[in-house]
């Protein structure tokens, strides 16, 4: 069976991948992003869609911690908002996390009906391309946008993710991907500082949570996807050397194959 990998956005858009496709959920600034860094660092993360189903989750949990924006803002009755400098500095405490944003989490729920769902950020990209090539034969990377947008750095991190499964032996499915896929082949992660979530961020004082994205680039050697609504690591893999300079994975050749 032809291997093959597509590259999408929003969480209406995975209706189209159901069933066969693994899903990888991409929301560089900051879903996936936060909840990766409270699995890494060995604390629980819940996804939500709402602030009604954080409600709900909360009562069935030992003392959480609400984190979550509405439109950037923090959510109605959150504790902290969805950044992932500060679960960094309090998934210590033990606290499970329930996390809620604008679109990420909203694109993990819509993917709950898929195969399986993976969470991808600049932190794990590399790894989730090696883990993703040996289990699934389709895989489609769907970013989940921002006011109608595909943003830059979710761009980014999905075209990396299956321009290093090209490269392993997938055919793109469409013109689309093929497009992203040598767009973005040879940038670094600093031209996410260029896109409006970073303008965003600075404008609204929450630069910090920027340069933990840019300053975080493939240092988790691990893949994580999603149990229900908890993200959950896979055990580590090494990735085959597709690059060889892992904070941008250098270019690969360019892309032009349409399956």
């Amino acid at each position: 069976m032809q291997k093959s990998v597509a590259i999408d956005c929003f969480p209406d858009s995975v209706k189209k991948y159901r069933p066969g496709y693994a899903i990888v959920a991409v929301d560089v600034i900051r879903a996936t992003t936060s909840a990766i860094t409270v699995a890494a660092l060995g604390g629980r993360c819940f996804a939500v869609a709402s602030v009604e189903d954080a409600l709900r989750l909360k009562a069935n949990l030992n003392n959480p911690l609400l984190a979550g924006e509405i439109g950037g803002e923090l959510a109605p009755g959150f504790d902290i908002n969805n950044s992932p400098v500060e679960l960094a500095s309090c998934t210590n405490a033990g606290r499970p996390v329930i996390l809620l944003s604008s679109s990420g989490t909203r694109l993990i729920q819509e993917a709950k009906a898929c195969d399986v769902v993976y969470l991808a950020c600049f932190r794990n990209h590399s790894y989730t391309a090696s883990d993703l090539k040996d289990r699934y034969a389709r895989v489609a990377v769907i970013g989940a946008g921002s006011r109608g947008e595909f943003r830059k750095e979710d761009q980014m991190c999905c075209a990396w993710i299956a321009r290093d499964l090209v490269a392993a032996g997938y055919i793109p499915e469409d013109r689309r991907t093929v497009d992203l896929i040598n767009r973005w082949r040879g940038e670094g992660p600093e031209a996410a500082r260029n896109g409006k979530s970073a303008d965003y961020l600075r404008r609204s004082g929450q630069a910090k949570d920027l340069e933990f994205v840019l300053s975080h680039i493939n240092d988790l050697r691990a893949a994580y996807v999603m149990k229900g609504s908890e993200v959950s690591a896979l055990p580590a893999a090494e990735p085959e050397a597709v690059a060889t300079d892992a904070s941008i994975g250098n270019p690969v050749r360019e892309v032009g194959t349409v399956c």
